[in-house]
């Protein structure tokens, strides 16, 4: 049902809507998001139109919790009223579970971040005696860094990384890509991990260049990397509310917080328009305010 209720979507987005492929595209991804929702939870048995109000809450506090920007969230709330709306318009449904969907607010909302010592604690906290350990220590490092998206991590390959040169190759957002210098001690890690643990895995055909396997020799998941990071946290006694996307956060802010030209970290994060990247220059200027109240002596 699903399917159908897909292809028919796409179709009214081209010819009623007259919308581009890359939009149509855009649309239907955010439905496939619901539906491997839905999978996950045992409820892909539910019609689009037995989805209720409740199920779409539910998978709104998934994504949420993946660590999706307010911009990503409410853009797939908007592709989820778009399908609905579509089945009203063709009759194909006469309730609209999507109508009270509620949009995060896309306020230029400063991001959480961890201190220096916050990051060195979690790494701390890794077991590397267990068989993951050496590879979730590469994990954390190579994420903070060099400041990846979480989707940049798992699709990292080995021959993107220049040892000798500390960069490595990165696939942004549009397939493009940016060169980002890494840290000796992210590159010695990632080294101890290919050679003293990695090479011991049977890899799975096709994820041969992938840098971060799972058990199965395949590519980590955008999830397991943010469950490895919850778990980290919860044991580490940290109460932040941490994603992998906290460490590209704290990156940014503590390059700027040092003084770093805001030129070279937009390029860094990959980030097209550099006002993207001013917000971490308002996050230094929050930084500065406090110092002053703090120690200068009229405070």
């Amino acid at each position: 049902m699903w399917d159908i209720q897909k292809r028919g979507f796409k179709g009214f987005l081209a010819i009623e809507k007259s919308l581009s492929d890359n939009s149509i595209e855009a649309y239907l991804r955010d439905i496939e998001k619901l539906t491997q929702y839905l999978e996950l939870e045992n409820k892909n048995h539910l019609t689009p139109i037995q989805v209720t109000l409740e199920d779409l809450q539910h998978f709104l506090s998934t994504i949420f919790e993946l660590g999706l920007s307010a911009r990503s969230q409410a853009r797939i709330i908007s592709g989820i009223k778009a399908f609905y709306n579509y089945l009203i318009i063709e009759n194909l449904s006469k309730v609209n579970p999507a109508e009270l969907l509620e949009s995060p607010k896309l306020g230029r909302k400063l991001p959480d971040t961890l201190s220096i010592e916050e990051i060195q604690t979690l790494i701390d906290t890794i077991d590397l005696s267990s068989m993951n350990g050496e590879r979730n220590k590469a994990i954390l490092e190579t994420l903070y860094g060099c400041g990846l998206r979480v989707s940049e991590l798992v699709n990292l390959k080995i021959s993107n990384i220049y040892f000798d040169e500390e960069f490595i190759k990165v696939v942004g957002k549009g397939d493009k890509e940016r060169l980002v210098p890494i840290s000796g001690s992210a590159l010695k890690q990632i080294d101890i991990y290919l050679n003293q643990v990695r090479n011991h895995v049977k890899i799975a055909k096709g994820f041969e260049d992938f840098v971060f396997l799972n058990r199965s020799g395949k590519s980590l998941t955008r999830v397991m990397i943010f469950t490895i990071i919850k778990q980290l946290t919860e044991k580490a006694g940290i109460k932040k509310t941490i994603s992998p996307h906290t460490f590209r956060h704290s990156f940014a802010t503590h390059l700027v917080n040092a003084g770093a030209d805001l030129r070279a970290v937009q390029d860094m994060l990959g980030h097209v328009s550099i006002t993207t990247t001013e917000i971490y220059m308002h996050l230094d200027r929050s930084y500065l305010h406090e110092e002053i109240r703090k120690f200068h002596p009229r405070n």
